[in-house]
């Protein structure tokens, strides 16, 4: 047997309940619960077998102390389970790995020891300070335990899949993994060798526990959890049987995380689904409300990327999901379930590569996402360009343009596809430190035309856009906030915008007015480089975009944009908090197009907050299409649009946006 297909309405449903609260589940009614998930259009829901606190929610036979002493529906799990399963929602089994205060306390010599001697906590915290963060070293005889109690559940509680929670990778000094690191020629004072131990631990890991999980069950769905999924996961992809982006926009995630890492994980053949909250900032945020328009823009992004959608909640502990939350979600998850015959199988559609910098950086911590790639996302998006994220090892003749983004190191062996790539006729578009070697002493891709010197002698430094990349800028120097190389351009280049130093670099000795020095007024050095089918720019474009999202580097990139892909996939003329993708139903015979204008606003210190919808109205699409089109229609009304298709140029336009809407372009057979 296959395993079931991944449902598109899931619920998160955490349960860390401290041991110290009484009454826990004493209202609980395992009917009313189902249905109240019944009624809010959800199709599957992740349950607590045991929390980050250590408490059991099952009638365990083998750990009775370990259930929660204070736990009215001493079964809580299998009641769950079954009236969950009678309404048909598919049911994810959920344990906690890396956390388990009840364990780490019992068992400090299973905690996680850092490079000091002291026991690892994951938020930094104190021994006396609140929290379960004490990280378990899946390499002590805590992963036999974990095992062991997890099995009882497998075994006696009816599930359709498994949740890994706290799975992520971390470095451990402690004797068990000393010992381990020594067996395999790694040295554990040294930083670099734990680091990799740390990620043959958590493959180790991994393939373990989806093996282990699957001899109860070969169909049960397996997933691990861990805050971010990224390039560091590709060893272990054929142990996940889909990916969920955890991301949370309230804290450290913030919007891009998402679409970031969807754009990357969406490439390996599995399924992906998002993971946002109920919460208005994070989990464990009780007795709060996440606005509306928020948690529609998460949900319905992850519609248009592709993805299937979770939204994550707390049972309160006394047994009773919010009903009021519940009518939310509902109204949220009845707008998919509308809309999902128009969403199954539908495969994005990209013709932009860009090369993701968690190759070359990646840490698989939650929030730690290169700011080049999350610059060049924001960039790109506000536009409405197509992409994908992409690595060394990807298929690059997929796209019409390829970007690495600021950081992006090239070796020899990545040198020679990226220019076989290019003299194929493809376009490559690099900036700053991109196409260097490791070693930052030469660029490794000749087709840029550039030769490196070393880094730019002046900071800030300015440009006054010529010719192409002059278009909707002032006539005037345009400031570059930070350092770039020094390059000089070779016989190769067809054309070279030069960059105008300062009259001095600011220093203690000369320096004028508050911030930066003035122009000198003079074209220098090169600082963007062209050839037919290759672009350089000097300059850390992408992370100072991402860090200040200066309005003229947009339009410069988009000018140089505008003549390396002409005629791009989809163009629209609305303001740039227009989001829109394009994706493919190659079964249907269509392509859907989705719509999204939700604007998050930084109304606060420490939050972007959605709190409205603003609507749109004649947004006019624009579409390179070769294929003949036989209608279009919104989704789900199913209205006609009128429009016009002359060669491959297809155009319409779309009377009305509240938020997200979807269109379907069906084609002639």
């Amino acid at each position: 047997m296959a395993e079931k297909e991944i449902p598109f309405r899931q619920i998160h449903l955490d349960f860390h309940t401290s041991e110290a609260i009484e009454g826990v589940c004493s209202e609980f009614d395992a009917e009313e619960f189902a249905q109240t998930l019944a009624d809010a259009h959800v199709n599957s829901i992740t349950l607590f077998s045991c929390g980050h606190h250590g408490n059991l929610y099952y009638d365990s036979k083998m750990f009775p102390e370990m259930v929660h002493p204070h736990l009215a529906h001493r079964d809580l799990l299998r009641e769950q389970a079954e009236a969950c399963r009678k309404r048909g929602i598919q049911v994810n089994l959920y344990t906690t790995i890396r956390w388990n205060k009840r364990i780490a306390d019992m068992h400090p010599e299973w905690i996680c020891i850092d490079e000091n001697g002291a026991l690892q906590d994951y938020k930094g915290k104190g021994y006396f300070e609140a929290g379960f963060y004490k990280n378990l070293c899946v390499n002590t005889p805590y992963r036999d335990f974990l095992k062991k109690q997890f099995g009882e559940v497998l075994e006696t509680i009816p599930g359709d899949g498994v949740w890994y929670d706290a799975a992520f990778m971390n470095e451990c000094c402690c004797p068990s993994c000393q010992k381990l690191m020594r067996e395999k020629g790694l040295n554990p004072a040294k930083k670099e060798d734990r680091q990799e131990f740390a990620r043959w631990t958590y493959y180790d890991m991994v393939e373990d526990l989806t093996a282990f999980a699957k001899k109860y069950n070969p169909d049960f769905h397996v997933c691990y959890n861990k805050g971010h999924v990224g390039y560091l996961d590709k060893p272990v992809i054929k142990d996940y049987s889909y990916f969920s982006f955890e991301s949370l926009p309230g804290v450290e995630w913030g919007y891009l995380d998402f679409p970031v890492s969807a754009k990357y994980m969406r490439n390996f053949g599995k399924e992906c689904l998002g993971l946002t909250s109920r919460f208005h900032t994070e989990w464990g945020d009780f007795h709060a409300f996440r606005n509306e328009a928020a948690m529609e823009y998460e949900v319905f992004s992850m519609l248009s990327h592709g993805c299937k959608c979770t939204i994550g909640d707390q049972m309160d502990y006394w047994g009773k999901l919010n009903k009021d939350m519940y009518q939310q979600i509902g109204r949220v998850y009845k707008s998919v379930e509308e809309k999902e015959l128009w969403c199954e199988n539908a495969k994005p559609v990209s013709e932009i590569g860009v090369f993701t910098a968690e190759e070359f950086y990646a840490t698989g911590v939650a929030g730690q996402i290169p700011g080049a790639s999350e610059g060049v996302a924001r960039l790109l998006m506000e536009y409405g360009y197509q992409f994908d994220f992409i690595d060394s090892t990807s298929d690059f003749g997929k796209y019409r343009l390829l970007i690495l983004p600021d950081v992006i190191p090239v070796d020899e062996i990545l040198g020679r596809k990226l220019s076989a790539y290019i003299n194929a006729g493809g376009k490559l578009l690099a900036s700053y430190q991109s196409g260097l070697d490791k070693d930052h002493q030469k660029f490794m891709i000749s087709e840029l035309a550039v030769k490196y010197l070393g880094d730019a002698p002046y900071s800030p430094d300015f440009i006054w856009p010529k010719e192409h990349l002059a278009k909707g800028l002032a006539d005037a120097e345009h400031v570059m906030y930070d350092k770039g190389t020094l390059v000089e351009a070779t016989d190769e280049a067809q054309f070279v915008q030069k960059v105008i130093p300062p009259v001095f670099n600011r220093t203690y000795e000369h320096f004028c007015s508050h911030l930066h020095s003035p122009s000198g007024r003079k074209e220098v050095y090169p600082g963007i480089v062209e050839t037919e089918n290759t672009a350089y720019f000097i300059h850390p474009i992408f992370t100072t975009y991402q860090n200040w999202a200066p309005a003229w580097y947009k339009k410069i990139l988009r000018n140089e944009l505008d003549r390396m892909l002409p005629n791009p996939l989809i163009q629209h003329n609305g303001p740039s908090t227009t989001q829109v993708t394009v994706l493919d139903q190659e079964q249907e015979n269509r392509r859907i197009v989705h719509v999204l204008h939700y604007v998050p606003v930084k109304k606060c210190k420490n939050l972007e907050i959605v709190d409205d919808i603003i609507p749109l109205y004649n947004l006019k699409i624009t579409m390179t299409e070769e294929r003949e089109v036989e209608k279009i229609y919104t989704i789900p009304d199913k209205q006609e649009v009128p429009f016009v298709q002359d060669g491959k140029k297809l155009e319409f336009t779309l009377k009305e946006i509240k938020g997200h809407q979807m269109t379907a372009v069906c084609y002639k057979n």
